[in-house]
């Protein structure tokens, strides 16, 4: 018995030992990936603006090269863009085809024509669509002065309900006023005020087109639960979760925004640095998140919430929101890190009547 009792409390310590050894390499080659991605975006830090000066440069961002090793991405307009080296202070540089990036608002006259009957009761499903009140978050909206965008999400500061959306979608680019109007659906969808009211703007973080960084294009506009609701469209991805996680490399995620509904996609490069236009200007962000594939989004989906499609393992993070989409190109879409957008306005997104 002794014996037997010997070789348990020996084969116990064994695994134990093996245990902390496998832990430790795991924690160990975390430790590396984490400092080999930091010395990449050092890199990028020093040599953005000298790769950024080059004609047809869009940006620059961090990817995974060979062996999932970080690589600094260098954003182009075509295939033809000369000059890019292949390494910068010995990181590997590799040059990404993404087009002129810019911010997903459909152009003048490309919504629905404007209704004269009644709103239906079923919009079948339309996120172009007036939708009964309280209307459901990932369909039309915005300021009364531009096309249309998404509502991202539900949030509150603890008192009050908010709608969140994009500085482009609810503040006309800067150019709105406090308590202006937001509608739902947009004015090219054929929303109008007083009518399609859901809220009024009640914060902005402003756009700096004057060559300043930039890290979020947000907006909330207040509104109550008797005009918000707190899911997507039953054909969407349901409630999102108030939990928030920081985006990674290769994480799958999933969105649902006025022109394109459900899509789903994955988490291509992050730490962007782009150029993103606007009808007021262009404007520089940093810090932003790259998403792939190209119909991931299109113009209208602006304000979209970006969520985790969490599968197997990350199952336990399926619909905690990644970011904010607000720009892309036939190719790309980019986001802001949802918790940037957050704090900057001392919000959370709120799922529950509490």
């Amino acid at each position: 018995m002794l014996r037997r009792t010997f070789l348990n409390v020996l084969l116990a310590a064994v695994v134990l030992v093996a245990g902390i050894l496998a832990t430790s390499g795991i924690l160990f080659a975390q430790g590396r990936s984490q400092d080999a991605f930091e010395r990449v975006a050092a890199v990028q830090a020093r040599q953005t603006g000298a790769l950024m000066a080059r004609p047809g440069v869009v940006g620059t961002a961090i990817g995974l090269g060979q062996g999932d090793q970080p690589v600094l991405l260098v954003l182009v307009e075509d295939g033809g863009v000369p000059g890019i080296p292949q390494s910068v202070e010995g990181v590997p540089v590799r040059p990404l085809v993404t087009g002129k990036i810019y911010a997903l608002a459909p152009p003048e006259g490309k919504g629905k024509p404007p209704k004269d009957d009644p709103p239906p009761e079923d919009p079948d499903l339309d996120p172009t669509s007036r939708w009964p009140r309280p209307v459901p978050i990932g369909v039309s909206t915005g300021h009364p002065s531009i096309t249309a965008g998404t509502i991202g999400c539900r949030v509150t500061d603890g008192t009050d309900v908010y709608a969140l959306s994009n500085n482009h979608v609810y503040a006309d680019e800067n150019q709105a006023a406090e308590d202006d109007a937001v509608i739902q659906p947009g004015s090219s969808d054929g929303g109008s005020s007083q009518a399609d009211d859901i809220g009024t703007l009640d914060a902005f973080v402003p756009i700096d087109f004057e060559g300043g960084s930039n890290v979020v294009d947000a907006a909330i506009a207040l509104s109550s639960t008797a005009k918000l609701d707190k899911s997507t469209p039953s054909d969407g991805y349901g409630v999102p979760k108030s939990t928030t996680v920081a985006a990674s490399i290769n994480q799958k995620v999933k969105k649902y925004g006025r022109t394109t509904g459900l899509t789903k996609g994955q988490v291509y490069a992050l730490n962007a640095t782009v150029n993103v236009g606007y009808s007021t200007g262009v404007a520089r962000f940093v810090n932003q998140i790259i998403i792939t594939p190209g119909g991931f989004s299109a113009p209208g989906d602006s304000g979209s919430l970006v969520v985790v499609d969490g599968k197997g393992r990350d199952r336990a993070d399926d619909r905690k929101p990644v970011g904010l989409l607000f720009a892309g190109s036939d190719l790309y879409t980019i986001a802001n890190p949802i918790d940037l957008v957050l704090d900057g306005f001392s919000v959370r997104v709120w799922i529950d009547g509490e």
